[in-house]
């Protein structure tokens, strides 16, 4: 999706990197590579599996997310510790993405904060602002709602949706690049981890120069 960390302890120990908002252009994706063909076969084979992980998971029953929903936050909690004082950003639930907003206010009930991302322009970083439960929200991209406050914070933590995985804890997102770009722009990254369903997982993504790993992947089974 870079370096990876090396500590996986909690969140008072993070390393120095959305869900978010994603899409719609691939363009930048398709490195300068001497097998033009090969180059363009990855393009390829990465959108149709995007598409035919998208239609999988939107064909799960919102009964069935919720309950995988269930597995993946208490993943998280066993990983990530104590969130006393600490800024975790997560996401606004996007085309039958796991539903954290529940999770998010016990970050807040725990002593944390918790942020949302959102697109500024195409082919920019994101930026994060600070939100919890009944705060002003606003309408992004896509519709997408996003905190109404114009402060930006840096997490500590940040919980990237993806669409497939593979073993080596590269994600496949939904191709417009953001969590990518946003990780390499920043100076100090934070924990970052990919959280999915357990039938995204893939051989390989076809990992690209410009791909940064996964510090670690949660699934409703890990």
């Amino acid at each position: 999706m870079g370096e990876e960390e090396e500590d996986r302890g909690g969140l008072a120990e993070y390393a120095s990197p959305p869900c978010f908002m994603h899409e719609l252009t691939e363009d930048y994706r398709v490195p300068a590579a001497a097998d033009a063909q090969a180059a363009a076969d990855v393009y390829r084979w990465r959108k149709a599996e995007r598409q035919r992980q998208i239609e999988a998971r939107l064909a799960i029953s919102a009964a069935g997310r919720a309950v995988m929903t269930e597995g993946i936050v208490a993943g998280i909690d066993k990983l990530i510790g104590g969130v006393g004082g600490r800024l975790a950003s997560y996401y606004w639930p996007f085309r039958g993405e796991p539903d954290l907003r529940p999770w998010g206010q016990t970050i807040v009930d725990r002593g944390g904060r918790t942020a949302l991302p959102l697109v500024v322009a195409k082919g920019q970083p994101l930026v994060f602002r600070e939100w919890k439960q009944g705060e002003k929200l606003e309408r992004g991209v896509w519709n997408i709602p996003i905190p109404g406050t114009r402060e930006v914070v840096t997490p500590d933590a940040l919980v990237i949706p993806l669409v497939g995985f593979d073993a080596e804890n590269y994600r496949l997102g939904y191709g417009g690049g953001y969590y990518d770009r946003t990780l390499a722009a920043m100076a100090r990254r934070p924990f970052r981890v990919g959280l999915g369903y357990a039938e995204g997982e893939l051989p390989t993504i076809y990992p690209q120069p410009h791909d940064i790993p996964m510090d670690l992947i949660v699934t409703d089974q890990s």
